[in-house]
């Protein structure tokens, strides 16, 4: 079983977001507001797989997680003592109407989409008729400002939070400077320029910073070489392969190297020998754990791989245990509590005591019946969401090539204010 990242899910169009941000959707910030209960009594669940082709595999493994998490809620009783529906899905990449299907079958809480670029299609269609959406995979930057009304959250971070973890394993590695070496998308421009100022931050000096457009990095490899980094940070989602070769051309390779996590994947005779002994990579989120894997595969046994699952799981609880936070299953009041069932602070929002840290759905429902406030750290770690409906704490597995240019997990890192 593997965890892939998935590498175009933040490839956002910023033209995109753009052309949609004109879009109707709700006034105001429905995070922040104080609802009173509208609800049916029956929380509905609807899930949005908008991935197609090559990447409909990412589908299974949203699919099951969430299939899990609701089997778990309903095993410690449902909401307000009725079983959690999850509603029928459909894949493909019409995600207006996908939304449009769910407001219809009265979703109370819709997750997903993916690919960041589908993003702004299903929060047109779900705020305005005041439905939140969750996203376990959206990271495009541009997300944490987009007008959504406030019904708009993600449990996957955004690109920029890996900056701080890149810098660091630079630092760690001995690097007093360091070049920047992007690929020409805004992915790679607004990854460079936060890794730009978290060398900063760090005592770092940036020496050179260059782009390149896929399949030609030859000069931008030249411009790092001619700076004489002690390391490269290479920043791309596509031509990392080549760009990697280029460096090597000039000079650039192994331990010197830190991959974004866009350009990590397994090499191997795909490069020269050794042309990434001792490289470093992050990848998003946390390996899940023996039982995590075991109780996705019971859902779904012939389930492959588990990219964004752990971040769908803990979507599905979170939205739940913001339902019954207020005993109440509409969208308003989903939104309204998520932030506090999360463990999230928010300036002038004053939400009573410090929530009891839990892990389980079965665990933080107990505490809610008991009348106690809750923080729900799950599966992909802390959660915590801000005003933005962002994380705010992001947790990366650290990968270390060898001499085979294939990689292993070798450590992991936490960096402060995810959001973007």
């Amino acid at each position: 079983m593997t965890l892939k990242a998935a590498i175009f899910r933040g490839a956002a169009g910023a033209a995109v977001l753009l052309a949609l941000a004109g879009c109707s959707t709700a006034a105001g910030n429905a995070r922040l507001d104080s609802v009173e209960a509208s609800g049916d009594g029956t929380l509905r669940i609807g899930l949005i797989l908008d991935n197609t082709g090559d990447q409909a595999f990412l589908n299974d493994s949203q699919r099951a997680a969430a299939k899990l998490a609701v089997q778990e809620v309903n095993a410690a009783g449902g909401h307000k003592g009725k079983p959690v529906e999850l509603l029928p899905e459909s894949a493909g990449d019409d995600t207006e109407a996908q939304a449009r299907n769910l407001v219809a079958a009265k979703a109370d809480v819709v997750i997903g989409p993916t690919d960041s670029s589908h993003a702004a299609a299903a929060i047109a269609v779900l705020s305005h008729a005041r439905v939140p959406l969750i996203s376990p995979a959206n990271s495009a930057a541009g997300l944490s400002s987009h007008q959504s009304g406030g019904y708009y959250f993600r449990t996957a971070a955004a690109d920029i939070a890996q900056a701080s973890v890149l810098v660091k394993l630079a630092k760690d590695g001995g690097a007093k400077s360091l070049a920047v070496v992007h690929q020409d998308s805004a992915y790679g421009g607004e990854v460079s320029s936060a890794v730009a100022a978290a060398a900063k931050d760090a005592g770092l000096e940036t020496v050179s910073t260059s782009d390149f457009k896929p399949g030609d990095a030859r000069q931008a490899a030249a411009a790092a070489q001619k700076a004489a980094p002690d390391a490269v940070v290479l920043i791309a989602r596509e031509g990392a392969q080549g760009a990697i070769a280029e460096l090597n051309n000039a000079g650039l390779s192994g331990s010197r190297i830190v991959l974004s996590d866009g350009a990590f994947a397994k090499y191997g005779s795909g490069l020269g020998s050794k042309a990434l002994d001792g490289a470093r990579a992050v990848v998003p989120g946390l390996f899940p754990s023996a039982d995590f894997q075991a109780r996705l595969v019971a859902v779904e046994p012939r389930l492959k791989d588990l990219s964004f699952a752990a971040e769908t799981f803990d979507a599905v609880n979170l939205a739940v245990l913001a339902a019954a936070e207020a005993d109440d299953d509409a969208g308003r009041t989903i939104a309204a509590n998520l932030i506090a069932v999360s463990g999230g602070s928010v300036e002038n929002l004053d939400r009573g005591q410090a929530g009891k840290k839990c892990t389980s759905f079965k665990d933080c429902q107990a505490l809610v019946k008991s009348g106690a406030a809750v923080d729900y750290d799950g599966e992909s770690g802390p959660v915590a969401f801000d005003a933005n409906g962002d994380i705010t704490t992001a947790n990366f597995m650290v990968f270390t090539y060898g001499p085979d240019n294939n990689a292993r997990v070798t450590g992991r890192e936490t960096a402060g204010r995810a959001a973007g």
